[in-house]
């Protein structure tokens, strides 16, 4: 299994050499390389069993650097990250050619934020080079939010996992980007819509694609535990069918079920609370002792929107 623990130094020196580490950020996990470095762009890929039509967002530590790596800015891009960053929000901007094919999937703009993690922008800081990183688990999985997780499902591909402790905000980034007058939202996630629109306005949101993504996280299956998750039909009773059922709650428990079975998200409602916990809650349902789990929407607000939508992703149709 991979090596864990707070050492920069360590995790430079392989970063280095080429290899692939995993990093703390305030949204998860990332499976992290040198992502001007192509050799080490395609083991992400590798490690991952990721598509290679699906790109990766990269990393750095500072808005000055972005220079470095896109060929120009958005006015209203530069907004958002003077407001939101470091913070979970990505921009989709005209990459430059120093940014490999491999990163963005041959499109023409790359996808690129500042976590905000400590250890992570430490890290950064000491890099002449952004990072490449996805989330630091198999491909189509639930994504990881703490440095075990990691070694549990890729401990045994790479060398070292940067532990910088549980992620605060539990789910990956917003990603916006921009075509002509249009601000749009290729991925909902830790930043919400209304935090977005109070700074540049009204923004168009597109709904995540089968095939040919346009930015990172954006294909229909993702996030999902092994076991069957399903939404729970609305004012209908639980289907058991002589199943284990488990219950991924936002509030409230479920009276069907038996109460050791279910997670509640956030008994107060908050939103934050909810994200926070929504990956780390379908990995404990997902290692239970139940054979299918339900679970149901939350509002369609604020945060609500970006749980949704990794819920939707995470389930399988009946």
């Amino acid at each position: 299994m991979a090596s864990i623990g707070k050492d920069i130094a360590e995790a430079i020196g392989l970063l280095n050499e080429g290899h692939v580490i995993g990093i703390p950020t305030e949204t998860v996990y990332g499976l992290a390389g040198n992502a001007i470095n192509t050799d080490a762009v395609a083991k992400i890929f590798e490690v991952k069993n990721r598509p290679s039509f699906d790109p990766l967002i990269i990393h750095t530590n500072s808005i000055d650097r972005f220079s470095a790596y896109v060929s120009e800015i958005d006015e209203r891009a530069f907004a958002l990250a003077e407001k939101f960053m470091p913070g979970p929000l990505t921009l989709l901007l005209p990459r430059k050619d120093i940014i490999p094919d491999l990163v963005t999937s041959g499109l023409d703009k790359v996808a690129i934020r500042i976590p905000q993690h400590p250890l992570t922008l430490e890290l950064l800081s000491q890099l002449d080079y952004p990072l490449a990183a996805p989330s630091a688990n198999p491909f189509g999985y639930i994504s990881p939010t703490s440095a075990a997780h990691v070694n549990n499902q890729l401990g045994d591909k790479i060398k070292y996992i940067l532990d910088g402790g549980t992620c605060q905000v539990g789910i990956e980034s917003t990603i916006v980007g921009f075509e002509a007058q249009e601000a749009i939202v290729y991925r909902k996630g830790g930043l919400s819509i209304e935090e977005i629109e109070g700074v540049i306005g009204k923004v168009k949101v597109i709904d995540h694609s089968s095939s040919n993504p346009q930015a990172p996280g954006m294909l229909k299956s993702h996030y999902a535990p092994k076991k069957q998750l399903l939404l729970l039909p609305e004012n209908q009773s639980v289907r058991n069918d002589g199943k284990k059922i488990g219950y991924l709650g936002f509030q409230h428990y479920h009276q069907e079920i038996p109460q050791q079975n279910q997670l509640l998200l956030s008994p107060d409602g908050d939103f934050r609370e909810a994200a926070k916990h929504l990956f780390a809650y379908m990995r404990q349902l997902d290692a239970m002792d139940v054979d299918i789990i339900y679970t149901d929407l939350l509002p369609e607000k604020d945060l609500g929107r970006a749980i949704n939508d990794r819920i939707r992703r995470a389930t399988v149709k009946e």
